[in-house]
């Protein structure tokens, strides 16, 4: 199975309720075809890399199992949703939002019958000191310090039919995520080892395919995925990349050190990834409030994920349902105003 393939049916690769000898070999074949078919020549490179996937497979499923459950998303129920109110500035901020989602209008493009998806909604969170008005007791006092955060960024490119689907996207997605960063460490001790260009330059052809042909966290923490005519290059050079792997004679010793690479990486997916829930109690300003105080406030939670890899980033997530009806039509073309460009 070729790299390509492994972008397929995504969700049937994870299952966050039950561990299967299927689930855990099809994840060791991932993770060698993804970073270098080549491993597979060392001995019993299979059975070496098994407990490290192992590790990495539970490390998914006690992190997806611990995800609050997907909260309803819509223009409605910002008025009467605390949380919505304060991730998003107003209610049509909401639909303008998911309207920018290829991945949604893909979805319920696929399955007509499909009346609510659910998606990963990641957001870049701002917190910083300013100072203001704040009760204390029945006075009002000036030029306090406080912390107002704000929610900007706001992107749903993981989708899934239901949540239990959601999860298994998104596990496949951190698993992918992992492997991209194993790749990157893989390339820089390459260059190290002062070996060919034009091995340094497959191994980059995959580490781009890998971030950006399917969702990864790259779609969801990252940029956008590549356009379809990059895309369609990538894939060419991936073509030629697993014939000349195929071809290419190598050091065992290389070999060994990108598997234990791979293998240290997949030991230790704390490292690169940590998810933790956060609770504010958020004033109508979005300014965080203590419990002692006196001012009307409202309780807002989300989940917020540190990645420490290459790049590394901070995001604020929550899961969340999305019926078909909050997505507006796709916008029209205007020839007119293209023209003018031409």
């Amino acid at each position: 199975m070729g790299i390509l393939d492994w972008f397929k049916n995504r969700p049937a690769q994870f299952d966050p309720e039950r561990v299967s000898e299927e689930m855990v070999r099809g994840a060791v074949d991932k993770a060698i075809t993804l970073t270098n078919p080549r491993l597979k020549l060392l001995p019993n490179c299979h059975k070496r890399l098994r407990p490290s996937v192992e590790t990495t497979v539970e490390f998914l499923r006690t992190l997806v199992k611990s995800l609050p459950g997907a909260r309803p998303l819509s223009s409605g129920v910002w008025s009467s949703d605390p949380a919505w109110r304060a991730f998003f500035v107003a209610p049509s901020d909401i639909p303008a939002m998911l309207g920018r989602s290829d991945n949604l209008r893909t979805l319920f493009g696929k399955f007509p019958e499909l009346d609510e998806a659910c998606v990963v909604l990641g957001m870049a969170l701002k917190e910083q000191r300013v100072f203001g008005m704040a009760l204390q007791g029945e006075m009002v006092q000036r030029d306090v310090a406080q912390t107002s955060v704000s929610f900007s960024d706001h992107r749903a490119r993981i989708c899934g039919r239901d949540d239990l689907r959601l999860r298994r996207v998104a596990g496949v997605a951190v698993y992918e995520y992992l492997l991209g960063q194993a790749l990157s460490e893989i390339g820089e001790e390459r260059v190290e080892r002062q070996e060919l260009q034009a091995s340094r330059s497959l191994i980059r052809a995959r580490l781009r395919l890998l971030q950006q042909h399917g969702p990864g966290l790259g779609s969801v923490f990252g940029e956008a995925p590549a356009a379809a005519g990059d895309q369609a290059g990538l894939q060419a050079q991936l073509l030629e990349n697993e014939r000349q792997l195929a071809s290419k004679g190598g050091s065992e010793s290389v070999l060994e050190a990108e598997l234990e690479c791979l293998k240290a990486v997949l030991d230790n997916p704390q490292r690169y990834l940590h998810v933790e829930p956060r609770h504010l109690r958020l004033s109508k300003m979005n300014v965080v409030l203590d419990e002692a105080s006196p001012e009307s406030a409202a309780d807002v939670d989300f989940c917020f994920a540190e990645l420490s890899g290459s790049p590394p980033m901070r995001r604020a997530f929550v899961l969340a349902s999305v019926a078909r009806s909050e997505l507006p039509p796709p916008r029209a073309v205007n020839f007119a105003d293209a023209g003018r460009y031409l």
